[in-house]
């Protein structure tokens, strides 16, 4: 069984830039609105899907969640990514943390070197980790 996970948020085409800059993926499988922005957009790491992208139509969803998760609750879920490395931590850190609200800052945990919890400009919460 593989567990796949599509973020459902508005904006995806700056939300793939942005991912692949900070996580290292690339752009896999995806299909287009008539509007330019993704119905689905696949982002890939070594070749593997890491989680897609999928423009969002509701608005009101859209901005009840980042409502939420800007007042330092935490969602029922969270999206968690290893890195293997500090470095790549600290990177990804740095860049969702600029223009997002930041959870647990950059640190080390008893059960990790390096972590931190970020919720990102476009309201997806995010455990990174090594």
């Amino acid at each position: 069984m593989k567990l796949g996970a599509t973020l459902y948020i508005r904006d995806t085409v700056q939300a793939v830039e942005f991912y692949k800059e900070a996580f290292g993926l690339t752009l896999g499988y995806h299909e287009k609105y008539p509007d330019g922005s993704f119905l689905h957009g696949a982002l890939l790491r070594d070749g593997q899907e890491v989680f897609a992208v999928s423009e969002s139509r509701n608005d009101a969803f859209v901005q009840t969640m980042l409502a939420s998760n800007l007042k330092d609750a935490r969602p029922t879920m969270s999206y968690s990514i290893d890195f293997g490395s500090k470095e790549e931590v600290e990177k990804a850190y740095a860049l969702l943390a600029k223009e997002g609200t930041v959870l647990l800052p950059l640190g080390s945990l008893p059960w990790c070197s390096c972590c931190a919890e970020v919720v990102d400009r476009f309201g997806v919460y995010w455990y990174l980790w090594t």
